[in-house]
């Protein structure tokens, strides 16, 4: 069973264009900044929106064309919809609320009620079935909200941000238990990431969208290892490069120039990991090929480590330890001078 999600759609001011494929047995993250679309885009998939043009089809069957001839409604699509927000009927108690979905498809009463049963009591709460929506944590509502989804047997499971709605504390074990979920749901899972590192804990395969179009796509390796905007580097925490490289050096667009390992001539993207950027309060001796003085723009604490913003010929992020951070006495509009071994440049194909 493959998903082929091919379609433009236009909603308020924003214009998707939009070109997915995820197969059965697999989950693929949709990720990006605010704004980009990746709701819209599930919000079609599972056919609350119309698109425009393309198609949207499982398998041979078309979903959504565009024209208004093809179009499956929601209900016919067998598809389970977690929302960002839950959306539980407030008047319901958990059980009601899972077993709704297969009353609505016609399941029989005492059917759906043992099965709604079994699904709350996967998801760790047997203890909350009597309770209503306004008594439950975020956490458990939001496991309310995947049973409810995955009760009415869907072949497509889209979950919209599952975790933005729970504390630090309560999503490590929530990510730890959606994942087992979604490894054991035999269809397809597309999954809307509030950050990263929800993305690479949930994930097989990557999708990024921005402005309306997807960038990049990949498995979580292939996404980390070979950053292709500067929004995705800054997501998997690396310096993102685009130039030319001629006879070993990187030509950069302000003109200034990185030696970097031996790649063929051409245009090229290049990634530099904050913690292979050395700094120096006087210019470095030794064997680095790349030596430049720069300004610190800021340093901002990221947990045991701080992260030095330099500007100048070649903003970048370097990331040091308070201890050096102490011994080169860096200061946010003071200078200090960047040392960078060509071999911890990683070269690729624009």
């Amino acid at each position: 069973m493959t998903l082929h999600a091919r379609f433009t759609l236009e909603r308020d001011a924003m214009r998707l264009d939009i070109d997915l494929t995820a197969e059965r047995g697999e989950t693929l993250a949709i990720v990006g900044p605010n704004g980009a679309g990746k709701t819209s885009c599930l919000h079609a998939i599972a056919g609350l929106v119309r698109i425009k043009t393309g198609e949207i089809t499982v398998d041979d069957e078309v979903l959504d064309n565009g024209t208004g001839s093809n179009f499956v409604p929601p209900e016919e699509r067998h598809v389970g919809l977690v929302f960002q927000e839950h959306l539980l009927f407030p008047h319901l108690t958990a059980l009601d609320n899972v077993m709704f979905g297969m009353r609505a498809r016609g399941v029989e009463r005492s059917a759906a009620r043992a099965k709604a049963t079994e699904w709350l009591t996967r998801v760790g709460l047997s203890e909350c079935i009597g309770q209503r929506p306004a008594t439950l944590s975020g956490g458990q509502a939001q496991r309310v909200a995947l049973a409810r989804a995955l009760a009415t047997t869907p072949r497509l499971l889209l979950l919209d941000e599952p975790l933005s709605a729970v504390d630090a504390s309560t999503g490590l074990e929530l990510r730890r238990d959606i994942r087992t979920h979604l490894d054991g749901f035999d269809g397809i899972r597309l999954v809307v990431a509030h950050s990263a590192l929800d993305a690479f804990a949930l994930a097989d395969r990557i999708a990024v969208i921005e402005a309306g179009r997807v960038v990049q796509t990949g498995t979580v390796a292939e996404v980390c290892s070979q950053p292709r905007s500067p929004y995705v580097a800054d997501l998997v925490g690396l310096n993102l490069f685009r130039g030319a490289v001629r006879a070993g050096m990187l030509e950069l667009p302000g003109g200034s120039k990185l030696t970097v390992p031996p790649t063929p001539d051409g245009d090229v993207l290049a990634t530099l990991h904050p913690r292979a950027i050395a700094l120096y309060r006087t210019r470095p001796d030794g064997s680095p090929r790349n030596v430049w003085p720069a300004p610190v723009v800021s340093i901002e604490t990221a947990v045991d480590r701080l992260r030095v913003q330099l500007g100048g010929a070649v903003p970048l992020v370097a990331e040091v330890t308070p201890a050096a951070v102490a011994d080169l006495r860096l200061a946010e509009g003071g200078d200090v001078w960047v040392a960078v071994k060509a071999s911890e440049i990683t070269v690729y194909p624009a």
